[in-house]
């Protein structure tokens, strides 16, 4: 069972930056990726990447934000840098994780296995 808690979220007003974590509580390589959910909307993917270092981004997202991870002992580290941040990215924003899967299933949400409580994110124009 892996733990996933995320923080970093805020208000910013409209081309604001902001950075979100998630610190995973295992030591090995999961594919992770961060969700977001819109007032209204179903949760949609917004950035992947995979346990070999694949990245994908939703074309809402290319180019202003940023997947990374880091590893420490026994805790794994996800962050999404967004830069030029728009009010429309205004949204809970979740960490997930699984421990296999496919680029065509990146941005599925059934097809991850562990999910954070999600962090807020709020962009005013």
């Amino acid at each position: 069972q892996v733990q996933l808690v995320e923080s970093g979220g805020g208000s910013v007003q409209a081309g604001g930056s902001l950075r979100l974590s998630c610190a995973a509580s295992t030591d090995s390589t999961y594919w992770m990726a961060w969700f977001r959910q819109r007032p209204g909307k179903e949760r949609e993917g917004v950035a992947s990447l995979s346990a070999v270092g694949n990245i994908d981004y939703a074309d809402s997202v290319s180019g202003r934000f940023t997947i990374s991870r880091d590893n420490a002992k026994n805790t794994l580290y996800l962050y999404l840098q967004m830069n030029t941040l728009e009010p429309d990215d205004t949204a809970m924003y979740y960490c997930a994780a699984r421990e296999y899967g496919s680029r065509y299933t990146a941005f599925t949400a059934a097809a991850y296995d562990y999910w954070g409580q999600g962090t807020q994110v709020t962009v005013s124009s």
